[in-house]
């Protein structure tokens, strides 16, 4: 048995004689962050529905030492997906959670906690078709069914798309409280979205992987006090700003909060939005009471 979380070796995938993945070798050593990264058409959802056992495939798939096709019932009570597209289920969503504590052996109320978490909460949505939820509502239902307890490999397809700035923060802290339990498989076809997220990146291209190095991350549960100061006070600056979290201060002039250290890339980029307006900014540090009122 593989001491790896998750072995390839020579794996080959075409459909209709057209090759989309070509004799890929990886190892991925348990508690390991990766981001998987490359263009559309890359081989990168092929190779997901490869390690879940959706697909028959020339080579060895491994995860957790077994087979994700002859082992599969057993596999997926230890790994939890996210696809980039949700189902189209149509059971309601008490009955997707029992369904998914059963498969699993975990209690429904870990699922429902960090669902709040997230800021979705199960108990008005219990007789609700799943398919019927927004996609945000979708997103955070299937990221806490994921991260149940007894996970011991994360595969995740774009997991933040359709996440608020509030519910990716708390994405943050719920990976972290899993990363010395859980290998992680971050797939996304940007890199900059996930790269603080991760320890390592394989990129793939035309179906092998063409890149497969080591980068430096951060902690997932960082927080970074953050103080912007405005030229003036203007309705969408302002909205933007509190979407993030952040309180006004000296006649909204002022704002105040903080950012999760891996999405400080994203919040730059909302804030260059308003260049024109941004005078000042802080960043830096935990937060704390005291820094938050200066």
């Amino acid at each position: 048995m593989s001491r790896a979380a998750i072995q390839i070796d020579g794996l080959s995938k075409s459909f209709q004689g057209v090759p989309v993945l070509e004799g890929l070798g990886l190892e991925l050593p348990a508690g390991q962050r990766i981001a998987l990264v490359g263009p559309n058409g890359a081989g990168k959802t092929t190779l997901i529905r490869c390690l879940l056992g959706q697909y028959r495939c020339d080579g060895v798939v491994e995860i957790l030492g077994r087979s994700p096709r002859r082992d599969r019932t057993r596999i997926l009570g230890e790994v939890g997906f996210v696809p980039q597209l949700p189902p189209p289920l149509r059971m309601p969503v008490g009955q997707l959670l029992r369904f998914a504590s059963r498969l699993c052996g975990a209690d429904s109320a870990a699922i429902e906690n960090d669902a709040a978490r997230l800021g979705l909460e199960i108990p008005p949505l219990r007789r609700r078709a799943f398919a019927k939820l927004s996609g945000g509502q979708k997103q955070k239902l299937l990221i806490a069914i994921a991260l149940r307890p007894g996970t011991r490999v994360l595969i995740m397809d774009e997991p933040a798309a359709n996440l608020d700035p509030a519910a990716r923060s708390v994405l943050f802290e719920l990976l972290a409280e899993r990363s010395e339990d859980a290998t992680m498989v971050i797939s996304s076809h940007r890199l900059d979205e996930v790269a603080a997220l991760v320890e390592r990146v394989v990129e793939l291209d035309r179906g092998r992987i063409v890149l497969d190095q080591r980068i430096a991350s951060g902690a997932l549960d960082e927080r970074l006090a953050c103080r912007i100061e405005l030229s003036r006070a203007e309705d969408s600056a302002r909205d933007a700003l509190l979407a993030w979290g952040f309180r006004a201060r000296t006649g909204e002039r002022v704002f105040v909060g903080s950012v999760a250290g891996p999405d400080r890339l994203r919040f730059f980029g909302m804030l260059a939005r308003y260049a024109g307006l941004v005078e000042g900014v802080q960043l830096g540090g935990s937060p704390t009471p005291e820094r938050e009122r200066a």
